[in-house]
């Protein structure tokens, strides 16, 4: 029992005569109305007792149930508001994917920083639990794609010293009105409210933690009512299951998860949560997989879909022995039971994940090998395997689709392309993948050892080889693998972790005394044009290369967001100090200079204004490229990375392939299109809550800031948090100039241009170049392109024709002339010869002895000492063993498989001996 038992001592259980026990099965106490019952009704200690049996009045499809939630808590002085996205590091810089609704509020407005939008609120969410993967399709009730319906409700503590500290005050409602409010929900849908359990489940997470009950109906767990108000405290008095010691916070919040998938199930009664939530797609996709069943077998089908949550891979050990369980109490046997539910939990499977690759593709997320983008890239990659396996021929892009539309998303177009993309480069890695699994399946079964999981994890990673392809490939090579129930949870979990993303200093080096300084001043946002200032020195840190210089105002723009830091003076009467860097802790700005200034001096400040005009511009210029970018290539596209400079800049953006030379032009004609508008470049300091209602989170393409409030920079239709210093009319960057593209990652494109009187330099050099070939070429510049092509071709002709003589020339040496030393072993003959060629030329005159029948062993002096060794394919020598004693010999190394080695060395007055001993070296290894 843990240590919160007192708060589960609601004033409602015990007005409303519920008694609390102790479950026998699991020893989970819960709470009932019904005196009688022993079990706490969760699986595996019950079975699902609504299949075919609905705990409500009344069928509800998805958008029916969702509505009837919301209307009823509306109606109970909860507002409305839309859902967030999927993908949470969106807004969020410490998790990937939204996995409940209180996501939406955190840090900031749980720990009482910033209001809520609303107080109290409700919500349907969709979220994606990765952590669920492995439980699709098998338990009847697992969707790794969800809508959780909830209701929120931020209080504050009234005895503090100080209310006004937080952002809410007083109590909204707290735990007693939550489970109240549960039981009307129920009961206005017709739920017989006596069968309810409530059970204790104390919960911990992200460092806070408090007394939570998991709401069981007929054997399904609809909702979680989480009190969230405790905090991790070393000196804490409650020591909690995770470990950690809590205290409880200021701030308490209602936190509630309603599964929308389980009310709709539980309304229909439907063998699975899979047919009542998309049953078109089951229908669909078990017709195009030709599964039919009997009415006897659909018969087992449905008693066995009553037992399945026992297969819940978070409760039982193996989930193969819990299906033999469920076999032994239906009467059946296991291998019957397994072939004919296992193509049923293959499709429920199925469309889940297309429904989870709606969501994510939907909101923005782009295949990668990192964070979201390798998770979609994982889902994806399963989903096809699991059609392939259960013969579903329909196009992967076609059942997203599916799903894309009845979520009603927009860019549908965007989603199956991405969807086409991938499956190309999944077939690709297959093909490749396929070989290295063989490979590692002949290593270990000539061993006699299993293939460790560990590999079976990186072939994953790296490859996109299925865990299930790897076992059958194994199967066939004689080896052995065990693949984990939760693979594919253990997976996700290795790249479940956020990049912070952080690269920059974070000031743990500075003196202490920083802490106790006032922030410093920006005048670069207000006059950001203006080169010189005056301040007085606050401080003075010495360092090993200079002075960290505090003011109490400055122009200087400290590094940060990818833009570099200013550059000039400082001076005094009798100093003048060059600042070289200026970076920010905690507010406080730093000037690193080369002389000390004086703690309390007046100075007078000037930056370098052509560095700094320039780095205006190719700041707003990045601002402008991102915003073309996405109107050529599609909503998806965010920023990934950007580093601005004073001679060009590099933008990187999230892109499924890679970009074209004609959507480059495209890019930048729309761009160059808002510098000629010569809009307005304005900024603004709302609330973080009203700049999201307003601009959604594309705000956050340069990272998520800190704060309340945000400073939103405007570009024309582009709107950005940021803190960097821009021109003030998009016409004062003069043009935008794309000079290149590169993938730097998987799902990572990097856009290099240049802006102002850069682009104009840039695209003098390039002009520069051509010309310089024109003159070359003795053409006109416009005819360089034709000349080059003809020219090249031409090359590569000359080159063919050089190989066919090369090749000619090796058959004469092989046929006649001088054909080197002839070293009989026995069974075969060996020809020993000094060419003094290239390594194209030494391999034609081996491949010529060995079409002639002769082991051939060539040394050339022409670069170092180089060996070449080709041995006929029913000679027993191995040519990496003779090139590895020859290579010795001139003082280097060489090798490669049996028929066909080269190597060599730096000594060439050392080739001419270790040919003399090739015959030896040959016929000692022929009798080895």
């Amino acid at each position: 029992m843990s240590e919160l038992a007192e708060e589960y001592q609601l004033e409602y259980f015990h007005e409303e005569g519920f008694e609390r026990t102790e479950c026998p099965s699991c020893g989970a106490h819960f709470w009932t109305r019904d005196p009688d019952r022993e079990l706490c009704g969760e699986p595996p200690c019950a079975d699902y007792e609504f299949i075919d049996d609905p705990g409500f009045d009344e069928a509800y499809s998805l958008s029916e149930m969702r509505e009837a939630f919301l209307s009823f808590f509306e109606a109970h002085d909860h507002e409305r508001i839309d859902p967030y996205p999927v993908a949470a590091n969106r807004w969020r810089d410490d998790v990937l994917l939204t996995q409940a609704s209180i996501y939406d509020f955190q840090p900031l407005v749980t720990s009482g920083e910033t209001p809520p939008p609303a107080n109290p609120l409700c919500v349907s969410q969709p979220c994606i639990r990765m952590q669920d993967i492995d439980n699709v399709g098998k338990t009847g009730r697992h969707t790794m794609a969800f809508e959780m319906m909830a209701h929120h409700a931020f209080n504050a503590r009234e005895d503090i010293e100080t209310p006004s500290q937080y952002a809410y005050e007083g109590e909204v409602y707290w735990k007693s009105e939550t489970v109240a409010y549960c039981d009307e929900l129920l009961e206005s849908l017709g739920a017989d409210i006596s069968e309810v359990t409530y059970i204790e489940d104390p919960w911990v997470g992200g460092g806070n933690a408090g007394p939570a009950i998991e709401v069981i109906y007929r054997g399904l767990e609809l909702a979680t009512l989480v009190f969230m108000c405790m905090e991790r405290d070393p000196d804490g008095e409650y020591e909690l299951k995770d470990g950690n010691s809590y205290s409880f916070m200021d701030t308490y919040i209602v936190d509630t998860g309603y599964g929308l998938e389980r009310w709709t199930w539980m309304s229909q009664g439907t063998p699975t949560v899979y047919e009542a939530v998309y049953p078109e797609m089951i229908d669909f996709l078990k017709d195009n997989a030709g599964i039919d069943h009997t009415d006897e077998e659909a018969e087992l089908i449905g008693r066995a879909a009553r037992l399945s949550g026992q297969l819940d891979i978070d409760d039982v050990d193996d989930v193969e022995a819990a299906r033999g369980d469920v076999a032994e109490t239906l009467g059946v046997g296991v291998d019957e039971l397994r072939d004919l539910v296992e193509p049923l939990e293959n499709v429920y499977a199925i469309a889940d994940h297309s429904r989870t690759l709606a969501y994510m593709f939907g909101d923005g997320i782009v295949p990668s090998n990192v964070g979201t983008g390798y998770l979609a890239r994982m889902v994806l990659r399963r989903t096809k395997r699991l059609a392939d396996t259960v013969g579903v021929d329909a196009p992967l892009d076609e059942l997203v689709d599916m799903q894309a539309e009845r979520l009603g998303y927009s860019n549908r177009d965007t989603v199956r392309d991405i969807v086409r993309t991938e499956v190309e480069k999944y077939r690709d890695t297959l093909e490749r993948g396929g070989r290295q699994v063989e490979r590692l399946a002949e290593e270990y079964a000539g061993r006699d050892e299993p293939i460790p999981l560990a590999e079976v994890v990186e072939l994953y990673d790296s490859r996109g080889i299925q865990p299930d392809m790897v076992d059958e490939i194994a199967a066939e090579h004689g080896a052995d693998v065990e693949i984990p129930d939760d693979f594919y949870s253990l997976v996700a979990a290795r790249h479940s972790e956020a990049d912070d993303g952080g690269d920059g200093e974070t000031g743990t080096d500075a003196d202490e005394r920083v802490g106790d300084l006032p922030e410093t001043e920006k005048l670069y946002y207000d006059e950001p044009e203006r080169t010189d200032f005056e301040a007085v020195v606050l401080d003075v840190f010495e360092r090993e290369d200079g002075y960290d210089v505090v003011l109490d105002q400055t122009m200087f723009y400290p590094e940060g967001g990818g833009q570099p830091a200013d550059t000039g003076t400082l001076s005094t009467d009798d100093v003048t100090a060059e600042v070289s860097h200026a970076r920010e802790v905690d507010g406080v700005v730093l000037h690193r200079t080369d002389e000390n200034p004086g703690k309390g001096e007046f100075v007078r400040g000037a930056i370098d204004g052509t560095r700094r005009e320039r780095l205006m511009a190719h700041h707003t210029a990045t601002h402008i490229v991102g915003y073309a970018a996405r109107q050529v290539l599609g909503d998806h596209v965010r920023q990934a990375g950007a580093q601005k400079g004073t001679d060009s800049s590099r933008f990187d953006i999230r892109h499924y392939e890679r970009i074209s030379r004609e959507e480059v032009k495209r890019i930048e004609r729309v761009a160059n299109d808002v510098v000629t508008d010569n809009a307005a470049v304005t900024q603004e300091w709302p609330d973080r809550q009203d700049a999201e209602d307003e601009h959604g989170f594309d705000l956050y393409q340069g990272g998520i800031p800190p704060g309340e409030k945000l400073r939103l920079v405007h570009v024309a239709d582009d709107v950005q948090a940021c803190a960097g210093t821009h021109v003030l009319r998009t016409g004062d960057i003069g043009t935008i100039k794309i000079l290149s593209t590169e993938r730097v990652q998987d799902g990572v494109e990097r856009l290099v241009f240049a802006a102002g009187d850069a682009a104009v330099e840039a695209t003098q050099r390039t002009e520069d170049a051509l010309y310089s070939a024109a003159e070359t070429f003795d053409v006109s510049p416009q005819a360089v392109p034709d000349t080059a092509t003809r020219f090249f071709e031409e090359w590569k002709a000359r080159g063919k024709r050089i190989g066919e003589l090369k090749e000619q020339l090796a058959a004469v040496r092989a046929q006649g002339g001088d054909a080197g030393e002839e070293v009989d072993l026995g069974d075969a003959t060996a020809v020993v010869q000094r060419v003094d060629a290239d390594m194209d030329e030494l391999r034609a005159t081996a491949n010529a002895l060995v079409e002639e029948g002769s082991v051939a062993v060539l040394g050339s002096g022409l670069d170092g000492a180089t060996f070449v060794v080709a041995v006929p394919d029913d000679v027993d020598i191995d040519a990496g063993a003779v090139v590895g004693e020859l290579a010795d010999r001139v003082g280097g190394g060489g090798g490669g498989p049996p028929d066909f080695a080269q190597g060599g060395g730096p000594d060439t007055d050392a080739l001419a001996d270790a040919l003399a001993d090739a015959g030896d070296v040959l016929r000692r290894l022929s009798e080895a």
